[in-house]
């Protein structure tokens, strides 16, 4: 189920901001460090991830198509920081929410989503 427009718009002014001071502590909690794809800036985005070995999944509530999946896939890497742990993510793609390789802990919540997004751990910082 896709979060509707205008609670993802009001997340990410209001609630993103809050979580993102201590979503990185606190697993499944994580945050996703990206770059903008046409503004070149640096963005946080707290997400629910789960990492099973060297692979991360993240249920995709508000779409495949929201600006820091875009970012993501577009760039091909991202830092996932979880659990006080800095993890460099590489080979990321969106998957559906019923592939076989959506990490074990992350099928219920994604089973809310339309789409994963998956990726390896390339290393830890």
């Amino acid at each position: 189920m896709k979060v509707p427009h205008i609670v993802a718009r009001a997340n990410k002014y209001v609630t993103n901001p809050i979580q993102g001071l201590w979503a990185g502590r606190i697993a499944p909690w994580a945050v996703v460090e990206h770059v903008g794809r046409r503004s070149n800036r640096d963005y946080r985005t707290p997400v629910l991830a789960f990492v099973e070995d060297d692979r991360v999944s993240i249920a995709l509530n508000y779409g495949a198509d929201a600006d820091w999946v875009r970012n993501v896939v577009a760039a091909g890497q991202f830092t996932l920081y979880r659990s006080g742990k800095a993890l460099r993510i590489a080979g990321v793609r969106v998957l559906p929410a019923d592939s076989p390789d959506v990490v074990r802990s992350a099928r219920i919540p994604a089973m809310l989503a339309e789409s994963v997004l998956y990726g390896r751990v390339v290393s830890e910082r």
